[in-house]
């Protein structure tokens, strides 16, 4: 699906790319540009986005960052969705379409099959928001591992120490660094690990409700939930005010990622600001001079940069109630 598809008003595009879409050209007040887009056939970079189920949030904030970076530098964008388990496909055929080079977020990152596909085709790729690039492509990320350990410091700088953890989705590497964080964070504070305060999410609200529920239905349950993203924080939130719990009197609760919903839910959402729109730019133009360095006969560098992360305090963490 060619954002252009968007823009023209054509009716085979998903409401939710749709949407996605229309909320990221409205941030950027986005025109078409007639001579850009009537360049067809002309020396230009064609990149792909493969996508496979974020939150619409998520994929608003990513296409904020690409969109922008990609009009600014003149670059045909192509979004196309897909199913975690077509995945191959989809690279297969946006890759036959003649496209130059895909960016790949999560989860969608951390396929193998995915970035095999396109070596063997040799077509350069960018992972975005990888817990663990891969040495043959590009990738920009944060550093998950310091990030959820900077959060489970802050929790506990607090005063908490019944900290439940609702872990991502397994597939994802980035799961895996912020779970590793969090808990070097409470080694080295001398708290024990409790398996009974990790729950199982996937990223998913309705994965982080049921995982919130499974913390909060011991005798002994946890006094802060540190959600691995801000869709599972929110359902904790909406789980502790059905058991009456008062956030974050009874229930310090927070996030990671800073989406849209951090500040949508109440209490507002203490979280990780992972800068999603600048590390979608940022994939843009590797991911560009890569394909330009290609054409120029160059050996492409695969460079892994790294953005910087933020703790954003706001209203849903405290100390524990006495």
């Amino acid at each position: 699906m060619t954002v252009s598809r968007v823009i023209n008003g054509e009716k085979n595009v998903r409401d939710s790319t749709r949407q996605a879409v229309n909320a990221a050209i409205r941030h950027l007040n986005y025109a078409p540009n007639p001579a850009a887009r009537s360049l067809a056939g002309a020396d230009l970079v064609r990149i792909g986005l493969l996508y496979s189920n974020p939150s619409a949030a998520y994929l608003s904030e990513f296409l904020v960052g690409s969109l922008d970076q990609c009009s600014r530098a003149n670059i045909q964008l192509i979004v196309e969705k897909c199913d975690e388990p077509g995945a191959q496909a989809a690279a297969t055929r946006l890759v036959g379409s003649g496209i130059d080079g895909i960016i790949l977020p999560p989860p969608l990152c951390d396929v193998a099959e995915v970035i095999r596909a396109l070596a063997e085709a040799n077509v350069p790729a960018v992972a975005v928001a990888t817990g663990k690039p891969p040495a043959d492509v590009s990738a920009v990320r944060i550093d998950d591992f310091a990030a959820a350990q900077a959060m489970t410091r802050h929790l506990i700088g607090l005063g908490h120490r019944r900290i439940g953890f609702i872990k991502g989705h397994p597939n994802q590497t980035a799961s895996r660094q912020r779970l590793e964080g969090h808990l070097a964070a409470l080694a080295e504070a001398g708290v024990a690990a409790d398996d009974g305060l990790i729950a199982q999410g996937y990223f998913s609200y309705r994965s982080g409700f049921e995982a919130a529920d499974q913390l909060l239905a011991g005798p002994a349950g946890p006094t802060a939930i540190f959600a691995s993203n801000d869709d599972m924080a929110a359902a904790a939130v909406s789980v502790a005010h059905r058991r009456g719990l008062d956030v974050p009197g009874d229930l310090t609760v927070v996030g990671f990622d800073d989406s849209a919903i951090a500040t949508t839910v109440w209490p507002e959402l203490t979280t990780i600001r992972q800068p999603i729109a600048d590390m979608s730019r940022q994939a843009v133009t590797l991911l560009a001079d890569e394909i330009r360095s290609r054409r120029a006969g160059e050996k492409a560098q695969h460079p892994h940069a790294l953005q910087d992360f933020a703790l954003i305090r706001r209203q849903s963490d405290g100390p524990p109630r006495a």
